[in-house]
């Protein structure tokens, strides 16, 4: 929290899409937010909303898979502390049609490197800069569901975001991390560049409803898997 009591989150994987779409959220409602973005992305629209709201936004260099640039961020936090942190990060292999043994080697590596590891590397590595109370989300999927796929399909993507919710229980299973609130959030199917055109929800159907289910967390303790309505979602 600022020293004038206005509350911060930073938000890893900022520059378009539901990145972009929470930093304007949070902004509306009235918090300063750090927002990451590598460098080979455009921050036309963190600017725009930088300069709406003036002294609220932050804009920091992170390519997550870099343990370099991640030192670095770490570094240059130093000091400063959130009340949330939210690692939002997704990639999907060029074909999701393929089975998981149809899959390249290199392919399953860099969405799962992407995904999986790279979320809870930035977890593990910035929670020091988070609240003693503080919330700490990353974006899953409704596909990381292993006991809701009874339909198959985007193997790959599905393995990676069951893996990363995994990882967030056993983060969450430490003892020093079990005062935060902690939440793994599937914020339903979008329509992004991601999520593709078939998409049934907007950004305007999903965001909004996902950070006010974010800011309710805030008072609960302990993970949990929440879709963008507030609903648990079964492991």
């Amino acid at each position: 929290m600022t020293s004038n009591g206005t509350p911060r989150i930073l938000i890893v994987g900022a520059s378009r899409g539901l990145g972009l779409a929470m930093v304007a959220e949070f902004l509306s409602h009235g918090w300063a937010v750090t927002a990451t973005v590598r460098e080979s992305s455009p921050r036309d629209g963190l600017d725009d909303l930088s300069r709406r709201h003036p002294g609220k936004v932050a804009i920091e260099r992170l390519d997550m898979n870099d343990t370099d640039q991640l030192a670095a961020l770490d570094t240059r936090l130093d000091g400063e502390t959130f009340d949330i942190l939210f690692v939002n990060a997704g990639v999907s292999n060029r074909d999701p049609t393929q089975t998981i043994g149809e899959i390249s080697t290199e392919e399953f590596i860099h969405v799962m490197v992407t995904n999986a590891l790279s979320p809870m590397r930035v977890v593990e590595r910035l929670v020091r800069h988070v609240t003693r109370d503080g919330l700490i989300g990353v974006m899953s999927s409704g596909q990381g569901s292993i006991t809701n796929n009874t339909a198959g399909q985007r193997e790959l993507y599905r393995g990676t975001k069951a893996a990363l919710n995994m990882y967030m229980r056993s983060f969450a299973a430490r003892e020093a991390n079990a005062r935060h609130p902690m939440v793994v959030m599937a914020p339903g199917w979008v329509r992004t560049e991601l999520g593709g055109e078939a998409a049934p929800l907007t950004i305007e159907d999903s965001i909004p409803r996902l950070v006010q289910v974010l800011l309710a967390k805030r008072d609960r303790p302990g993970l949990e898997y929440l879709d963008y309505q507030g609903r648990t979602v079964p492991w």
